[in-house]
């Protein structure tokens, strides 16, 4: 497969119904919220580290067949039976410290990048994919939840503990992110690379099923397929959410109260139709959109820009 050599402009958002997106373990691992605006907020490393465990369990790409990823969790057994977990350098040795043989099996370096913590020295790849960090379109706020473990806190006691958990009502979380074909050149990141990634975002977000994330679920994700080193831009910041009549923003609890307005991304695309090759969507029917008072209709499918 061929190097990328065209700029792709993402934009990805997804819903968190009663659901923890990323918590902060400096902070009770309450969901990540700038207090200020009353929004969720949800890091890129937690996107990144999703879209890894869907390659790592879904597409094989575990250390075997010359298929890895690089920044996952490893061990190894120390003289005396122990297991530890593996660090950077330790991990680079499996590679032989070469870069080559890391690009060449490493799928999340060559998407992601990484510091290589090679023997006697360090390389650093910039990767071509970077997102900026997710952000609710709506405001919400963060609800706690208490209730009885099922165990005490040691022995003689006779009664069990109790836990407090935190989450989101509802988020429709958007995330910004762009793929650079020139940082791709370093890190030899392909066109099959390229659709794994998509793949990962949305399929990853949906095999999700833990706990805590269970509830979240992709919504709509566009990616503009550039003819050459062209982006727009904030793609997430020119769309808005219109709560239904009678819902407060933060009463929004599903995509039945809720509408998305669309109109300056479309007006943003049409305006460089002529530097965008084609226009790739996914969405769930799920959600409504709407330009303007005008109701209107995507489907998965790739677009050129004047039929958004």
């Amino acid at each position: 497969m061929n190097t990328i050599n065209n700029r792709t402009e993402l934009l990805f958002l997804f819903e968190a119904e009663n659901t923890n997106p990323n918590g902060d373990p400096m902070n009770e691992n309450r969901p990540r919220y700038d207090a200020e605006d009353s929004t969720a907020l949800v890091s890129d490393v937690r996107l990144k580290r999703t879209i890894r465990d869907y390659w790592l369990e879904y597409k094989g790409y575990n250390g075997e067949n010359g298929k890895d990823i690089f920044v996952r969790e490893t061990s190894y057994e120390g003289d005396k039976g122990e297991k530890f977990i593996v660090s950077g350098k330790r991990r680079a040795e499996k590679f032989k410290d070469s870069k080559d043989k890391v690009l060449e099996e490493c799928l999340d370096v060559r998407v992601f990048g990484a510091v290589l913590p090679l023997k006697g020295d360090s390389l650093t790849f910039t990767g071509p994919v970077q997102f900026q960090m997710g952000r609710s379109l709506n405001k919400t706020e963060v609800t706690p939840e208490q209730g009885t473990g099922a165990f005490s806190s040691g022995d003689g006691k006779k009664q069990s503990t109790f836990r407090m958990e935190y989450k989101l009502p509802y988020a429709l979380i958007g995330f910004n992110g762009i793929i650079n074909e020139k940082a791709a050149q370093y890190t030899h990141m392909t066109e099959e690379d390229r659709a794994l990634l998509m793949e990962g975002i949305w399929e990853g977000t949906k095999n999700l099923i833990s706990r805590s994330k269970y509830g979240q679920f992709p919504l709509l994700m566009v990616a503009i397929h550039y003819k050459d080193s062209y982006q727009i831009g904030s793609l997430r910041q020119r769309l808005q959410v219109k709560s239904n009549e009678g819902v407060a923003e933060k009463m929004i609890r599903s995509t039945e109260d809720y509408t998305l307005d669309v109109s300056r991304l479309r007006e943003a695309i049409r305006e460089v139709a002529d530097k965008i090759d084609h226009v790739e969507v996914r969405i769930d029917n799920r959600l409504q959109l709407v330009d303007g008072d005008e109701k209107i209709k995507w489907t998965s499918k790739n677009y050129q820009a004047n039929e958004l």
